[in-house]
Order: structure tokens, then C-alpha cells, then sequence
């Protein structure tokens, strides 16, 4: 009884206005055609169109297309920040879309499974900020507390004594502290580089809100979204748009499926062998090489050289252990894992996937070599599938 209750609108309410999608309008032989083919619709009848051979009509389109493309030129050169949100948020929303559509075939409802894709999404970032923080400050502190001992052991050395003694380095550092503290140019510059570092921290937390949010209302329209897409195309070429769009989009979701299954492994095994060596900040780095290892052909060598250098402060056979077992698997992966787990993906030719992250990387940074590999698989479909086929008929 409440529940039914709670489903009733309230007395006087009125439901809220949607931006729904226009019906399709299908020709028939029995309409009018006496306007070109035009078919009235609420508004009334389209006039006929003007000659595309008109000096006005051409003179005017040309200007508003160089109007129109400085116009996006100017908008895009001052919204990079923005732009870049709006890539990643749709990236992330294709690859979360199979998902939702897996939980979707098990009749689970769509804003269900939007609601625990997203889940599960923040709670890996909460989880990664979660181990970050406190080994940060953990660190920070001990660098703090025994920075003053490390410095009177090294005043108290004999090396020291005997480059004061040449040098005169303990009077030329006192002066030179003296100046510094005078001095209101170096202590401004101390505390606009701590609100410089305030303000990007608080931009980086304000970008990733953004992101998430995005990806939320992204993800939540994105069916809308391709009805829309398809839309814009000719109602005879529409049917093609829409195969080769879902290819692509399928493509893309099943490559961030794959790459987060190949991550996860990697950073299993690499926390495996961490611990048993005893790498120092195991569970910290094990996060890093899941995120290095998002991008592909790269990011996973990048991952081991990072965790072999931290552990050359245990000594260098803890290194060389490491270093040979998490080289060893990624040869594993690349041969046995990664082909089966990214089978249902994108087929890019090795060289094209390379040129593609070293493009992106140049051009996007972290973010255009983690999208490289599957804009390079759209673009070989198309190619493939628009401008080859249609080669082959000349």
C-alpha cells in the first residue's frame, strides 16, 4: 500500500518536459510530391529550395562555413579542459556499457546496473586514493622526523669536517640561509608554490568529479544518444551508420573490459611476487602497475622498470627476483593472456598500434595513449569498410 502510494504522482503535478526524438517520416508514393518530395509535418510544407549554382547562395554558405569553423576553432582552443572531460567521461561510459548490458540481459534493470558499474568504479578510485594518502603522509612524516639526525650525522662526518675546512662550506651556507630568509621574493615564492600545488590538487578532485559525473549521465543516455546519432544520417544509408557505429562502440567497450581484466592480473601477480620478496609499499605499487598497465605495449615495461628501481633499496638480488618473474610474466601475457582476453576487441596491426599511442601520448598525454589503440581500430573499420569497398567498385 505505500509503496503503491509512493508511485502516485502528486495532486497537481505535471510530468517533466523530455527533448524526445522527432518520428521518422517514411515516403510514400500516394503523398504529395510537388515540393521536391518534401512531407508536411505540424509546421506546415518546406518551400523549394534555392539553386546551390546561385552567386548569393554560395557566396553566403562559404561565409558561414569559414564563420562556422573559426567559430569552433575558438571554442575548442579556450574549452581544452572541458573537451578532455568529455573524452574520458565517454570513454569510460563505453567501456562500462557491456557491463550494463550484460546485467541487462540478466534482467536486471538498466539504472540498476548503471548504479553498480558506477559502484564499482568509484570504489576502485576511493580505494587507490584510500592507499595513497596515508603512505604519502606516512612517509612524509618519517622523512620529517629524521631529517634533522640525518643532517647532524652528516655535519658530525669526517667528510664534511674536511670540506669545511678547504671550503669553508658551514659559513657559505649559513650566509646563504641568511639572504634566503631576508629575503620576501623566496618566501613568496615558497607560499605561491604550496597555493599552486593547493590549486591543483583541488582542480584534479573538481576534473574527477566532472568525469564521473559525465560518465553517470553518459552511460544513462547513451542508447538515446545512437538513436540520435543515427538520426542524422540519410534514412538510406541509416541502417549502415547504425551497424558500423555499434561495431565500433563494441569494439571500444569490449577493449576497456579487456584491458582492466589484463591490468588486474598484472597488478595481482606483480603484489604476489612484492610480497614474497619483500618489496617495500607493495599494496601502493601494485596499484601503480594496474594504472601503468591501462596503457597498452608500454605501460606494463614502464610498470616493472618503476618497481625495480624501489626495489633496489632492499638490495639488488630483491631486484633481480622481481625483475625476472614480472618479465617473465608479461612475455606469459602477451602470448597466452592477453590474445584470449581481448579476442571479442580491436585487431590493430602492431606497427598502427604503436604510431598510435606514441600520436596519442604526444597529443593527449596518459589519456590519448589509453584511447590510441581504439581510435585506431575505428579508423581501420571505416577505412575497411567505407573507402576500400568503394575502391574496389572503380
Amino acid at each position: 500500500m505505500v509503496v503503491r502510494r509512493l508511485r502516485q504522482p502528486l495532486p497537481g503535478a505535471q510530468p517533466r518536459l523530455r527533448f524526445e526524438i522527432p518520428p521518422e517520416y517514411i515516403h510514400t508514393e500516394d503523398q504529395d510530391t510537388t515540393d521536391a518530395g518534401e512531407t508536411a509535418t505540424q509546421f506546415g510544407r518546406p518551400g523549394p529550395r534555392m539553386s546551390m549554382q546561385h552567386p548569393l547562395y554560395m557566396g553566403f554558405m562559404g561565409t558561414v562555413g569559414v564563420g562556422l569553423a573559426l567559430l569552433v576553432y575558438w571554442i575548442g582552443s579556450n574549452n581544452t579542459q572541458l573537451l578532455l572531460w568529455i573524452v574520458a567521461a565517454l570513454f569510460i561510459a563505453l567501456g562500462l556499457e557491456p557491463v550494463v548490458g550484460w546485467l541487462e540481459n540478466r534482467r536486471i534493470p538498466r539504472p540498476a546496473g548503471i548504479l553498480v558499474a558506477v559502484t564499482v568504479l568509484i570504489s576502485a578510485v576511493a580505494g587507490f586514493f584510500a592507499t595513497l594518502i596515508p603512505t604519502i603522509v606516512e612517509q612524509v612524516t618519517e622523512i620529517v622526523v629524521q631529517a634533522p639526525t640525518w643532517v647532524r650525522d652528516f655535519i658530525d662526518s669526517e667528510f664534511f669536517r674536511s670540506v669545511d675546512d678547504q671550503f669553508g662550506v658551514r659559513d657559505r651556507i649559513n650566509e646563504e640561509l641568511d639572504k634566503f630568509v631576508n629575503n620576501p621574493e623566496a618566501m613568496g615564492g615558497i607560499f605561491g608554490g604550496v597555493v599552486g600545488f593547493g590549486s591543483t590538487l583541488a582542480n584534479g578532485l573538481f576534473g574527477t568529479l566532472i568525469v564521473l559525473v559525465l560518465s553517470l549521465y553518459f552511460l544513462a543516455a547513451l542508447p538515446a544518444m545512437k538513436k540520435w546519432g543515427y538520426r542524422l544520417a540519410p534514412r538510406s544509408r541509416r541502417a549502415r551508420v547504425e551497424a558500423l557505429s555499434d561495431e565500433i562502440t563494441r569494439s571500444v567497450g569490449n577493449y576497456v573490459i579487456g584491458q582492466a581484466c589484463v591490468a588486474l592480473l598484472n597488478a595481482t601477480f606483480a603484489f604476489i611476487v612484492m610480497s614474497i620478496v619483500g618489496v617495500p609499499f607493495a599494496l601502493l605499487l601494485a596499484f601503480v602497475v594496474a594504472l601503468l598497465a591501462f596503457i597498452p605495449l608500454v605501460g606494463g615495461m614502464i610498470a616493472g622498470m618503476v618497481v625495480v628501481l624501489i626495489s633496489l633499496t632492499e638490495g639488488w638480488q630483491t631486484a633481480a627476483i622481481y625483475g625476472i618473474c614480472y618479465f617473465a610474466y608479461l612475455q606469459f601475457e602477451a602470448y597466452f593472456i592477453s590474445p584470449r582476453i581481448m579476442q571479442k576487441a580491436v585487431a590493430v596491426p602492431g606497427a598502427v598500434a604503436v604510431i598510435s599511442v606514441i600520436a596519442g601520448g604526444s597529443l593527449l598525454g596518459v589519456l590519448g595513449a589509453l584511447i590510441a589503440i581504439p581510435t585506431a581500430a575505428a579508423i581501420l573499420l571505416l577505412v575497411k569498410e567505407i573507402y576500400i569497398v568503394r575502391q574496389d567498385k572503380h
